[in-house]
């Protein structure tokens, strides 16, 4: 299994150590912090918004997923705000390019 095998199912797949629970990001076989071998998991998809912008009518946002990824993607909203809850709605690989769409959370 690899992040972009999975990402061009539309999964947004993470890796966790099985030692210190810690979330490894980039994804790499081993912790960057104990060094034990990590595990493949699903992300809760769940997140927050740190900051966002708008071009040419649609608006783009960084988000914290698991309370430690810092990831870019495009955002279906027409008030969004920093601090607002999001979930991941969408993604995938399209054109060579990964994408992320999200969602406010209720």
């Amino acid at each position: 299994m690899n992040f972009e095998s999975e990402l061009k199912k539309g999964n947004f797949m993470i890796t966790e150590c099985h030692n210190c629970q810690k979330i490894v990001w980039p994804s790499s076989e081993y912790c960057n912090l104990c060094f034990h071998e990590t595990d493949w998991r699903e992300s809760s998809g769940i997140g927050k918004i740190l900051e966002f912008s708008k071009k040419d009518g649609v608006f783009f946002c960084l988000v914290e997923l698991e309370d430690s990824i810092k990831v870019i993607g495009q955002i279906s909203f027409d008030n969004p705000k920093a601090g607002d809850r999001v979930n991941i709605d969408e993604c995938g690989i399209s054109n060579n390019n990964m994408f992320i769409k999200f969602r406010i959370s209720k």
